[in-house]
């Protein structure tokens, strides 16, 4: 257990905040892509069209999905695991990330400092793997299922990076320093000015 001086010291020093804040935010933010992903794929997944305000969404969507719990995303999680998508550990592991998320953000300014342990960094890994496994399941039974282009082509799903993934990624790039994105689009946007 850390004395007062220690968690003083670490508290004031940036090298300690910075990695910490910076991991604590990414693993709320990496968790409400989940939650949105859940809910959002399923949810499109129903619609019927789309107008100035969204999906238009199917009454199927109500008798199917929402039917089966009073929270969407409870409900979508019962949807996806009846479908194959997850199983009952992958649900296990969603309430333990769940309460990781709510502990973060409920007293992040104790997790950064210090002075209330948390296992968000060990368990941000796992909150990704559940992502990209739900995000991928999509991905292989719709996108690529529904896609004519692919019939009878063999599947590396290894090799396939969910948009969602992809975009965690790169912000995280982005908020560790990384310009090379930046330059890479700056560069691609003069080249488009240039053509135009």
């Amino acid at each position: 257990m850390e004395t007062t001086a220690e968690r003083w010291e670490r508290f004031l020093d940036p090298d300690a905040v910075k990695p910490s804040l910076f991991l604590a935010t990414m693993f709320i933010t990496a968790f409400e892509i989940l939650k949105n992903s859940v809910i959002d794929h399923l949810r499109n997944f129903y619609a019927n069209g789309w107008d100035e305000n969204g999906p238009i969404i199917s009454p199927e969507y109500q008798s199917r999905v929402l039917s089966r719990n009073k929270s969407p995303l409870y409900a979508s999680f019962e949807w996806l695991q009846e479908s194959g998508a997850i199983g009952s550990k992958d649900l296990d592991q969603y309430e333990k990330l769940k309460k990781t998320r709510n502990l973060l953000a409920h007293q992040l300014f104790e997790v950064v400092t210090g002075q209330i342990e948390s296992e968000h960094e060990a368990q941000f890994e796992e909150l990704l793997e559940l992502l990209r496994k739900i995000e991928l399941w999509w991905v292989v039974n719709l996108e690529i299922a529904t896609n004519p282009d692919y019939d009878g082509q063999e599947i590396d799903e290894a090799g396939i990076v969910p948009g969602s993934i992809l975009s965690l990624q790169m912000l995280i790039e982005v908020a560790s320093g990384n310009t090379e994105l930046l330059e890479y689009w700056r560069k691609a946007q003069k080249q488009r000015e240039a053509d135009a």
